[in-house]
């Protein structure tokens, strides 16, 4: 099995009126999860207004610990506590960086278009990290102060912004890219 770090990502489509149960048993699960040996976080994106659809994201250590999870009693009794809470859930697993990339579509995007949407996402976190931060580790010297900031943004962007980002982009992300036409030489002679 792969030693690389292994998202499980699941679509839910919350029941009407169910919103405060579901987001209850939401946190029940992710607790749960966390007591599992492996388990690397969790996070959850909301759905945009007039939509009903959580992105609910498990991050384990490796595919091993999270078949571990997936197979557990607990998670099975857990998943039967949320019966009526939402409709039949859609998976997607993937492993290592890609999986922030892995939107609905044919394909994961090129390098440059995961480059770009990362630093979309990078940006604006890191300039409010420095405006909020930036005074109080600024006597610190360079190691201690770059090892805090990078303590404290990694998770925020893995969990959180770079897959906002991903969704956000994911109409861009999926589209082909564009071809130069390419300039054809005519031979003389």
């Amino acid at each position: 099995m792969s030693n690389q770090p292994v998202t499980l990502m699941v679509a839910r489509r919350v029941a009407s009126g169910r919103y405060g149960d579901f987001s209850q048993w939401l946190d029940e699960g992710r607790e749960l999860a966390a007591d599992f040996t492996g388990y690397l976080g969790s996070g959850v994106l909301a759905p945009p207004p007039g939509d009903d659809e959580y992105q609910i994201i498990f991050r384990f250590q490796n595919a091993e610990t999270l078949e571990r999870w997936e197979h557990s009693a607990s998670r099975r009794a857990w998943l039967e506590r949320g019966a009526g809470l939402f409709d039949e859930p859609e998976e997607h697993r993937a492993v290592g960086m890609d999986s922030w990339f892995s939107v609905p579509g044919p394909r994961t995007p090129p390098r440059w278009k995961q480059a770009i949407a990362i630093w979309l996402a990078f940006f604006p976190v890191s300039l409010m990290f420095q405006l909020l931060f930036g005074d109080a580790l600024a006597g610190l010297p360079t190691v201690p102060r770059v090892l805090a900031s990078t303590l404290m943004l990694t998770p925020v962007m893995v969990f959180i912004f770079i897959p906002l980002s991903t969704r956000l982009l994911a109409p861009w992300l999926q589209a082909e890219s564009a071809r130069l036409p390419r300039l054809r030489m005519k031979r003389s002679g």
